[in-house]
Parts: C-alpha cells; structure tokens; sequence
C-alpha cells in the first residue's frame, strides 16, 4: 500500500488546547452507558458546527457524524466510546469528577476529545474522495453500545468498509503505540451469574441448615482449576468471581449466595466450551452437598479479530508519524473491548495509545486514580486522520 507522507502531527498539536479542554469537561462530567445525553450533545453541536452530517440517537444515545469528499470512494469508519464507569474519583485534580460515584476511570473522555479532533482537522482541510463516517459510541462498559449501534444501522448508509479505533493506556508513554502481534487484539469477554441454594438457619446449629457459602468457596475454588488443569498453559483463559453477596447478619446462615464474574479468552473454540467446564463444576459441588444451583452464562463480546491489511496500513502509517522505534508489538490483552462487534463484520485494526506518565499518568485503567498525560492526545488524533488518509489513498490506487 502506498502511504501518504504529509504528516498531520503538526496540525493535530495545534489543538491540543481545545482537546485538553474537550477531555476536562467530560472528565468532569461523566455518564455512565446509555446516560451519555450531555457528551452527546456536545458532540452532536461539535459535529454539526462544521458541517457533517449528523445522526444522532444511534444504539439510544450514539452520536454517528458523516463527512463526504470531493468524490465517491469507499466509507471509512472511526469510533470512540463515551461512557464512564460507577466509580469514585480519588485523584486531587482541578477537573476530578463533579458527579460522586462516576468517573472516566478507563480514558473514554480522551476517546471521545481525540476523534472530536479529527472531525475538526477533517472539516478544515476537507476529503478528496470517499467518505468518513465518526462513530461515537455509548455504553462500552459492558452495555452492549457497538451491538446496540449495529442493530441501528450504523454500519450502513453508507456501507462501511472498514473501520480503526484506539484505547488510551498508561503502560505505555506519550509517543508511543502498541499493537497486537497476531490478529487478535482483545479477549472475548463474557459474564456469568450463579445462585447457589441451601437452607438458612441458625449459625449456633449448623446440622440444621445447609450452609451455601462454603458450597460457594469450593465452587470458586474449582474455577481456578479450569484455566490451571483443562486447558494448554499456551491458550489463555481467565475466570474470575467479581461479586459474591450472602447472608445478612453474622450469626445467621444464609438461604443462597448469588455471584457474578466474567470469562475471558482468545481462542473462539475454547469459548464454547467454557460454559460447559463451569457447569460441571457447579453441579458436581452442589451435588455432592446436597445444594441446588441456577447458572447463567451470556455470551457478550467476541474477541477482536484485527484485519491484516489494515494492521499493516497502521503499522505503516505510525511508522511515519511515530517511528518504527515507537511501535511495540505486544501479546493481545485479556480485556475485553465491544469494538471486535464491529471487527466481525468490517475489516478493522484496533490499537493501543501510549499515554503514560510516571507522576501524570502512574495507574492503570479502571483505577479510582486513573488519569492521563494529556501531551499524548495530537497523537491521537494524527494517527487516526492520517490513517484514514492513507486508507482512502490505498484505495485511488
């Protein structure tokens, strides 16, 4: 593929003061999936302030803004996500969360302030052929957004060709990117709920009851052994039990334990199997202690399959703006990402943002101190216009 040379770097760093403004507000403002009205808004005035067209109410509150050039082409799709987490910020910033329990804890304000960057670069100096079409999504977190803006025809009028998308992270530093070394970016995730059922009683007298909870602990012990003793070392699963909730008092034995937790895995056919491998255990432990169970397991993100041609046109156009230095090749992430519902469907490459700092930027994604080194959203916004360039330009060949 041939790459353009002209490097929008330049023009990206000079609006990193609005950037930095655009990512302050919403950091300050988070909406949790689905709720996201203010961002959209904001982004929808944004949007049409320079000209696309704009749809909005996409999968509830998407916002989708269309740019069309010069002369037909292929569409090109870019997406950030919106949405924040229900979580309490600790740092001691000016721009800390105004709103108690709701925090961008994992970057999507900067998501959301980097690709309302492209849409102005784009607006200024116009498209020669094709058509761009920026996907502002709601509700990654879990929700279901890219399968809820699917499901509205997103990916349609115009037809979408293929499609890029970037995720912040702070294990990398400002300048650098990183992708995955084979075609699978991200895990597929999945979520599971399980009731285990007994009989409540006296804690004075417990033959007299059948205590669920160290049903439950032997059953959470059991999972570990389904990534330690069932699967090859080399083929990564993870199960992990992130709620357990039971009884009510300290001297009484509890009815039930409910918990919940995801299922994390690169291979599509060992995804399959999962559900099955959990149910044999639950129902062998409940058995074996005379306890009865209600699993459920729901099947919610696959893994991101990153398109071959488009890795390569990434690489190459990041080799251009960052250096061929500034580019690792790490092992797919175990996180999970509904950015691969549009990767089953379009050829797309998704990839990481260095934005990493040893005193702006110490604390991973989802972390009540998570913040970014705000220097690295030009990058951002030039890697993700030029490689929509050099797409369109791939494609006049």
């Amino acid at each position: 593929m041939t790459i353009q040379k002209t490097s929008l770097l330049d023009e990206a760093r000079q609006l990193k003061d609005k950037l930095v403004s655009w990512r302050r507000d919403f950091h300050q403002h988070p909406e949790l999936g689905f709720e996201e009205t203010r961002t959209a808004s904001i982004v929808a005035d944004h949007l049409e302030q320079f000209g696309y067209e704009v749809q909005t109410n996409v999968g509830k509150t998407g916002v989708v803004g269309i740019l069309r050039g010069k002369e037909p082409g292929p569409t090109f799709g870019l997406r950030a996500d919106m949405d924040a987490l229900p979580m309490q910020d600790e740092k001691d910033v000016a721009y800390r969360s105004t709103i108690p329990g709701k925090m961008h804890a994992c970057g999507h304000d900067a998501h959301t302030a980097i690709l309302m960057g492209v849409a102005e670069l784009f607006a200024r100096t116009g498209l020669e052929s094709g058509t761009l079409k920026l996907v502002f999504q709601p509700a990654e977190e879990g929700r279901g957004g890219a399968q809820a803006m699917i499901d509205d025809g997103v990916l349609l009028d115009p037809p979408v060709d293929a499609m890029a998308g970037l995720h912040v992270h702070p294990t990398s530093e400002v300048g650098t990117v990183a992708i995955a070394e084979g075609p699978i970016g991200c895990a597929a995730a999945d979520l599971f709920d399980l009731m285990i059922v007994g009989k409540g009683g006296h804690a004075a007298h417990p033959h007299r009851a059948l205590d669920p909870v160290p049903v439950a602990a032997e059953i959470i012990s059991g999972f570990q052994q389904i990534a330690s003793r069932r699967v090859d070392p080399l083929d990564p699963v993870v199960v992990t039990v992130g709620e357990v909730h039971a009884g009510t008092a300290p001297n009484i034995i509890a009815p039930h334990v409910r918990m919940s937790g995801t299922a994390r895995s690169l291979s599509p056919d060992l995804r399959t199997k999962i559900p099955a491998w959990m149910e044999s255990i639950i129902k062998g432990v409940t058995e074996a202690h005379g306890a009865t169970y209600d699993f459920q397991f729901h099947y919610k993100f696959p893994s991101i399959q990153n398109d071959k041609n488009m890795k390569q046109l990434f690489v190459q156009t990041a080799e251009k703006l960052v250096g061929e230095e500034n580019i690792i090749i790490n092992k797919p992430s175990m996180g999970g990402e509904d950015f691969a519902c549009f990767s089953e469907l379009v050829p797309s490459v998704f990839f990481r943002l260095g934005v990493g700092h040893e005193v702006k930027a110490a604390y991973s994604n989802h972390h009540p101190k998570f913040d970014i080194d705000e220097d690295a959203l030009p990058h951002g916004v030039a890697l993700l216009s030029q490689l929509a360039l050099n797409y369109f330009a791939a494609k006049r060949l």
